[in-house]
């Protein structure tokens, strides 16, 4: 992959990609650094994606454990400082969430288990197929199904507003 093929890859892929690592992760500015450095690994590794001829889904997996393991990091960083006895500030961990609508579903999200909520983004959002998402993840493809049938049925009743009357309605 040249230089110019490379930074075409970057500016066709970004923004999907953040847009997909901010529903895994439900932070934006989490989203952004993961991407980023997954790019960065990519750049490295470009002959490699050249061979592979998925470059996208390079960068999202890898975005994708990067994302995880500093949430795994975050986690353990965090249970240390309640041993001791010291809590976080809000501010420290709040997240930084567009619109209305990502923030429902973000919300929704974040009440899935990790492996779940990342089969249900990579099927639904991202639009790959089982057998892909199955890959991606490092699970079966009858483990991915069952994360995205319990997934849908965890979210209906999240993101079902539906049921509520509209304001202008009442």
């Amino acid at each position: 992959m040249t230089v110019e093929e490379f930074e075409e890859f970057y500016a066709h892929a970004v923004r999907r990609l953040i847009g997909q690592l901010f529903l895994v992760t439900g932070d934006l500015r989490e989203a952004e650094d993961v991407v980023q450095e997954a790019f960065v690994r990519a750049w490295g590794a470009r002959r490699k994606l050249d061979r592979e001829g998925s470059p996208e889904a390079w960068v999202r997996l890898t975005a994708t454990r990067l994302a995880i393991s500093r949430w795994r990091r975050r986690t353990r960083s965090v249970e240390a400082w309640l041993r001791v006895g010291s809590s976080l500030s809000s501010a420290a961990t709040a997240a930084s969430e567009p619109g209305p609508d990502a923030v429902a579903v973000a919300r929704a999200l974040r009440s899935l288990p990790a492996r779940r909520r990342l089969a249900v983004v990579l099927f639904y959002v991202c639009d790959l197929p089982v057998e892909q998402v199955a890959a991606e993840a490092g699970m079966s493809a009858g483990t991915v199904k069952t994360h995205l049938s319990r997934g849908r049925r965890a979210l209906a009743p999240l993101l079902d507003d539906s049921l509520e009357p509209e304001e202008h309605d009442v």
